[in-house]
């Protein structure tokens, strides 16, 4: 070896450079170089096929099987000591002393006293079962015999043969001599193959229970998302939670647990289970821990709700099917349904379906109603999607201010009475004495006498922070924002709080990533219908729904920003809420501005027609006729008292105090005569036309006064 390496060293020497460096490149080792032992090079080799992935994979896999084996075979021991002693009894009554259920523990040990005793019976019946066994073999032979000998009587009678008498029982005898030479034939090979049989069942057992440590299975099964939910999946999930007192009853409990749960229910797109608790265990210790639970089912955050249920003691959990949240709901029946119609009283909003799948409606009837949530999180369609469901009962009336003015109550044009589309301090202003006016109207009503009946005054404010965050003040240095005494848009709110729902008068709010400054906390709790999509905290979340929500489950804040738009969790009497829960989780269904604008064409078609007003003219001098021909707008005729109302909405300054008797001196100056439809005064808009063109140039009889 040495002698080689010298050999080429001398040749490199009187090589060209570049030959030098080629030949060098081939020399393995310089000749003062340590070679490297056979046995170093083998196991480099050896560790290199036995860290390989392959090699891990084909030794994972012969592990698993042989353990499969063994553990079929643990468990069908288990299953048949359970079925030949009593311990499934004990186990049953040791689990509900732990929980604390001592009527349950009672009823599992009468249960193994029975079971004792009718096998104590089976036993004692055992010692006689030979004797009887031997009176029964006997009889049964003579009398077997006794029929063969009959029918070979017969059959030699029949056939005139005397040897047919023995024919039947020869056959038996044959037959009989066939059996055992088959079984003798057979069991040779049975005995060979028998034992693997029995592995073979016992590999089934094992394989079905995955019966093989977590290192040893698949990939696919260690690595599994979404796999389904068992019981034994629970009460691992729940044992691993990190909850010492639940870890150590678990252990405690002969049926390491079993017994706390309830039975896992279909429900929707996952599953329901009730867990109580064992002593010692709160509820909000489990609710403090969701995202480890979670990742314990083999499920995300959001896909795993922990509410508290009426029950004592007890955690109600609902585990969605791997990525079914993320699927969309169908589309809304306003959509598919052209003939539906609304009821403000008696109806019940389509909103959209619960988590268990169930279709979630909302009874809106003399209910304020708050959403909240962060930023395009579909805050304006879902608010939006219950007032088009309203608009289709004709009785409703409808002012609606929109302070972010993008358009998407543009719809409601020819819809609302009042629409007031815009971002800016001069649109707060309007918006803010649209709702004065809410609470004119409400005092004007509560003023009514008793008994009398009110259509719904639905009063929308959608983007309501940018109202109480406005620093403008009034010609007084009133704040139109502000949560203070004076703060006009405040004082409004609060008061159609108060008492609007007693006549009717109902103020809907949208508002976004709520805090103390934008949702003050007077009004956000004067809603009674409170829903939350996603938010950014705990603190949020208690300001959108209360802390009754919050503390019973209630959790907007773990809601998905963006994957999660248009999920509500809605805490309301005027929705079915599951008994003992403080809210509920609701997927809405989302209307476009197209099918929304569809939707609105149809409830205009339901109305005589409606002038909508979108800006409010204060503090100058009236043409009350024309005045007149604005607020009749396209309809035909409208009635007197409508016309009082429009007017007044228009320029309460002009004409807030008006009455009939007003209207009618103005329409007599003219000549413009009331009549009476249906019971009803109307006035016909062709006549007001007419009048407007045939009045004096002067314009001497157009002032209000």
């Amino acid at each position: 070896m040495s002698d080689n390496v010298v050999h080429l060293h001398k040749n490199t020497e009187s090589a060209p450079e570049s030959a030098t460096v080629t030949t060098l490149s081939v020399v393995p080792e310089p000749a003062s170089a340590v070679p490297v032992p056979l046995w170093v090079r083998s196991g480099r080799a050896v560790k290199t096929v036995m860290t390989h992935e392959t090699t891990k994979t084909t030794a994972r896999a012969v592990a698993r099987h042989t353990l499969y084996v063994a553990g079929g075979a643990k468990i069908a021991a288990k299953r048949t000591w359970d079925g030949r002693t009593a311990s499934r009894y004990e186990r049953m009554f040791r689990a509900a002393e732990a929980a604390g259920n001592h009527e349950m523990a009672t009823e599992w040990e009468e249960r193994g006293q029975h079971f004792r005793e009718a096998r104590h019976r089976r036993r004692m019946d055992l010692l006689h079962s030979p004797i009887d066994a031997a009176k029964g073999v006997a009889v049964s032979a003579g009398m077997g015999v006794g029929s063969l000998v009959a029918l070979g009587i017969v059959m030699a009678i029949a056939t005139k043969d005397v040897t047919q008498v023995v024919t039947p029982l020869m056959a038996t005898i044959d037959f009989i001599n066939l059996l055992i030479t088959i079984v003798r034939v057979v069991w040779g090979p049975a005995l060979a193959i028998g034992p693997f049989l029995a592995l073979l069942a016992l590999w089934a057992i094992g394989s079905k229970q995955q019966a093989a440590p977590a290192w040893a299975l698949p990939d696919t099964v260690r690595n599994s998302e979404g796999e389904p939910i068992t019981p034994s999946i629970v009460v691992k999930a729940l044992r691993d939670l990190g909850v010492p007192a639940l870890r150590n009853a678990i252990k405690e409990m002969g049926d390491a647990g079993a017994s706390m749960l309830g039975p896992i229910r279909i429900a929707g797109c996952g599953v329901e289970v009730d867990v109580t608790l064992p002593s010692g265990v709160a509820t909000n210790e489990v609710q403090g821990k969701r995202r480890k639970l979670a990742e314990n089912l083999t499920r995300h955050e959001h896909e795993v709700f922990i509410t508290i249920p009426e029950a004592a003691r007890t955690v109600r959990l609902w585990v969605a099917d791997s990525g079914a949240l993320d699927e969309p709901i169908g589309p809304s029946p306003l959509v598919t349904d052209e003939t539906m119609t609304a009821d403000y009283v008696k109806g019940r909003a389509p909103w959209g379906q619960d988590l268990r799948g169930d279709a979630a409606t909302l009874s809106v009837y003399q209910r304020h109603l708050l959403i909240t949530g962060l930023s395009n999180q579909g805050k304006t369609a879902a608010l939006r999607s219950i007032a088009l469901w309203l608009a289709l009962d004709r009785s409703v009336e409808f002012w609606i201010g929109d302070l972010k003015g993008a358009g998407d109550w543009a719809m409601c044009d020819g819809l609302a009475t009042r629409l007031i589309q815009g971002p800016t301090d001069e649109h707060v202003i309007q918006v803010t004495e649209m709702a004065e006016d809410a609470v004119q109207e409400m005092n004007r009503r509560l003023q009514a006498p008793p008994g009398t009946q009110f259509p719904a005054l639905i009063v929308i404010v959608d983007e309501a922070q940018v109202a109480f965050m406005c620093p403008v003040k009034d010609d007084d240095k009133r704040p139109y924002g502000g949560s203070s005494s004076t703060s006009r848009y405040f004082m409004a709110a609060r008061k159609i709080h108060n008492q609007g729902r007693a006549v009717n008068v109902l103020l809907w709010q949208g508002t976004q990533d709520p805090t103390d400054q934008n949702l003050p906390k007077l009004v956000r709790e004067g809603a009674h219908t409170r829903a939350s999509l996603a938010l950014g905290s705990d603190s949020q979340a208690r300001m959108a729904l209360g802390d009754k929500a919050v503390d019973g489950g209630a959790a907007p804040h773990l809601l998905r920003p963006g994957l999660d738009k248009g999920t509500l969790v809605i805490a309301s009497d005027g929705i079915a809420i599951p008994k003992g829960q403080a809210s509920i989780t609701v997927r809405t269904h989302y209307i476009s501005t197209d099918d929304a604008t569809e939707i609105a064409n149809r409830a205009k078609a339901m109305r005589d027609g409606v002038t909508t007003l979108t800006v409010i003219e204060r503090g100058e001098d009236r043409d009350a006729l024309a005045d007149v021909f604005t607020v009749i707008g396209d309809a035909e005729r409208s009635h007197t008292q409508d016309i009082v109302k429009r007017l007044g909405i228009f320029d309460e300054d002009a004409y807030g105090g008006w009455s009939f008797i007003d209207l009618k001196r103005v329409l007599d100056a003219y000549g413009v005569a009331p009549y009476k439809s249906h019971g009803r005064m109307v006035v016909r808009r062709d006549d007001v036309t007419r009048a407007l063109a045939n009045r004096d140039t002067d314009g001497s009889a157009s002032a209000t006064q």
